[in-house]
């Protein structure tokens, strides 16, 4: 019996994926041996996580070479930049504040904070992005955030007026850990802020190729007030943003008259929730993520999906017509693997990460080459595996796009543009 990794309540599978290699497990040799897992997204019927069956060790995904940066973005350098501007208007009252930011990779946001000589700490486990943000100004500690770590900090710089992290918490098995962790970081009158993949959307696009090993919880606001309310915690407001395909930013505070272990102390009182919050509770009420019934139908809508697109792909290569895919995301190793996408198909993956370029996708083995190549060949077709970043790319390839190349798209259904 498969157990909630927040609750211990037995959960029910909503969807196996089969056998998967690591979504940034690129590798240099295509007879290289890879690590193989099995992915399995499932839903506790006790505090609404949904979540992954079974999960890889950190220290598998998060390493000296590991291979997301976040910089390599510019709607995310964007992005960030917003991120730390709110922060910094929080804090204009405050004397001396720190701040904290969990996964703060090359220091995309954090480089703002301390160009502004404001104290602040970045947790980031992967060495070689940890080493890119001490070279933009920050101050990284490289270790896994847990309660421990929490303690060291306290003890060593005092306890945080903001901590933070993007596309981070979900990465983390032991969340409890690192809730317990954030109530004895956080200042009390402090607050914390993330935001991850919603699964509101997933479930809405069918954007299947969120669940990979590295995103071990696909948060709603509903899990994410059960989960605070067990470390003392409350969630007061909720903030859709349009990065990664529809993610949302979770806003957390002590509850006054604290009580860290529960909340059924009568000294525990909760705040006041903000209509915004109030909204978009009641939306995830109304598409049914507290129960099982609203994740039914995922798995026979991704598998559409999957025959569609192979369909056309095949349709496309038999008229002669090559096509390349656009973005080696760790997304995509999702889709091509599930779909059974490989090179008979794709003729090469286009990608501007210099780490990623000249080695191949993991499990399908298509090669990576450089945008430059892209731009050589001008490909009849181009399959959008950077989907989530389709405004951007779409604004980039006009040129591209009035020369008659063409992008294949999935979701919410299979379509080109």
């Amino acid at each position: 019996m498969n157990k909630c990794k927040i609750c211990g309540q037995a959960t029910t599978i909503i969807i196996n994926f089969g056998k998967m290699p690591l979504a940034n497990g690129f590798i240099s040799n295509p007879n290289s041996k890879e690590f193989f897992y099995n992915l399995s997204l499932a839903f506790c019927p006790m505090c609404f996580m949904v979540q992954l069956k079974k999960t890889v060790k950190p220290e598998k995904m998060f390493h000296k070479e590991y291979q997301f940066i976040s910089s390599t973005s510019q709607i995310m350098v964007s992005h960030f930049k917003e991120i730390a501007e709110e922060i910094i208007n929080r804090l204009k009252n405050k004397k001396n504040p720190f701040i904290v930011e969990l996964g703060c990779n090359d220091g995309i946001m954090l480089k703002h904070i301390a160009f502004r000589k404001i104290n602040h700490l970045g947790i980031e486990p992967s060495q070689n992005v940890a080493q890119l943000a001490k070279r933009n100004g920050v101050q990284v500690l490289s270790k896994f955030f847990n309660e421990q770590v929490a303690k060291d900090i306290v003890e060593k710089k005092g306890t945080a007026d903001i901590i933070c992290g993007a596309n981070v918490f979900c990465h983390i098995e032991d969340i409890n850990s690192v809730f317990r962790g954030i109530n004895i970081l956080l200042k009390q009158d402090g607050i914390l802020f993330f935001e991850e993949p919603y699964i509101y959307d997933i479930i809405k696009k069918s954007s299947f190729d969120q669940v990979y090993d590295e995103h071990v919880y696909y948060f709603s606001g509903l899990s994410i007030n059960n989960l605070a309310r067990r470390h003392g915690l409350q969630l007061v407001d909720m903030k859709h943003q349009e990065v990664h395909g529809g993610s949302m930013r979770y806003y957390i505070q002590k509850i006054a008259g604290t009580c860290p272990q529960s909340l059924r102390s009568k000294r525990c009182r909760r705040g006041k929730q903000k209509i915004e919050l109030k909204k978009w509770l009641n939306k995830e009420k109304q598409m049914k993520l507290d129960k099982i019934e609203g994740y039914l139908d995922f798995k026979n809508k991704v598998n559409k999906i999957c025959k569609d697109l192979k369909t056309l792909l095949s349709t496309i290569k038999q008229k002669g017509y090559r096509i390349v895919g656009y973005g080696a995301t760790s997304k995509s190793t999702t889709l091509l693997n599930y779909a059974k996408i490989g090179r008979d198909l794709i003729d090469y993956i286009s990608d501007n990460t210099p780490t990623k370029i000249g080695k191949f996708s993991p499990g399908m083995h298509i090669p990576i080459k450089s945008y430059k190549q892209f731009i050589k060949d001008q490909p009849a077709y181009a399959l959008l595996l950077a989907w989530n970043h389709k405004k951007e790319i779409f604004a980039k390839e006009g040129n591209y796009r009035k020369k008659g190349g063409t992008f294949i798209t999935y979701f919410p259904k299979v379509k080109t543009e």
